[in-house]
């Protein structure tokens, strides 16, 4: 499983406006580029994704910005890893460039198959909400610790 840059940032930027839309405010664009550091042209490129696969929704005006479209709950990564990227959770094994009893072939079900599937299964059990708990409980610990000299 290979995941571009598009992936990595479309789950990012999409978390970051979950998080930081939580009072029911908009997040402007600027405040996501500056936050994640990522330039304002490729932002807008991850934007126009999360919008046609409707998971955000912009707004216009002096208060504008982007909100999800629906709960953090209801958002599937499966869903937004497909939105993203189509090829992402595919299979990685050509089948015309194996016998079909040859070794290949027993690799790839024994092996490649198998670790697609588990992929998949681990990844439809998921939503964006696991992310940012998961992001909130490891700002917690980082904030913990104390150090002395």
């Amino acid at each position: 499983m290979k995941i571009s840059t598009r992936v990595e940032m479309g789950i990012v930027v999409l978390t970051d406006i979950a998080i930081h839309s939580e009072n029911g405010q908009a997040v402007r664009s600027s405040e996501i580029s500056q936050r994640q550091n990522i330039s304002q042209k490729y932002l807008e490129q991850i934007l126009l994704g999360l919008r046609q696969g409707k998971f955000v929704n912009g707004q216009k005006g002096i208060h504008g910005g982007y909100q999800l479209s629906r709960p953090a709950e209801k958002i599937q990564l499966f869903d937004l890893l497909n939105a993203l990227d189509n090829n992402i959770l595919a299979n990685t094994y050509d089948a015309d460039m194996a016998q079909p009893d040859g070794i290949r072939a027993s690799v790839n079900n024994c092996l490649w198959s198998n670790l697609n599937s588990y992929m998949r299964r681990f990844i439809e059990k998921m939503t964006l909400a696991d992310l940012i708990k998961e992001y909130k409980e490891s700002c917690c610990k980082q904030k913990d610790y104390m150090y002395y000299i």
